[in-house]
């Protein structure tokens, strides 16, 4: 799979090595959880035995947390 990724990056003009972690990383993050997929699905796909295993890949985004946050903000909003 890496040579795949190798072959991908050069096609694409992308200067970064890629390799098998920064795919998970990428599935975790941008793909699943960004999306909305709750970590433990996203835990389950990977088939990690762990949860604390998948929160290394699915790194926390200011986006997700400002949209996880936006409905406690409308509820607490002085009128």
């Amino acid at each position: 799979m890496n040579e795949y990724l190798v072959e991908i990056a050069a096609l694409s003009g992308i200067v970064k090595t890629l390799g098998n972690r920064i795919a998970k990383r990428t599935f975790a993050t941008t793909i699943t959880f960004l999306n909305g997929v709750p970590i433990e699905s996203v835990s389950k796909v990977m088939e990690h035995t762990n949860i604390r295993t998948t929160q290394l890949y699915a790194k926390m985004l200011d986006e997700k947390v400002a949209s996880d946050m936006a409905p406690l903000r409308e509820i607490f909003a002085i009128v």
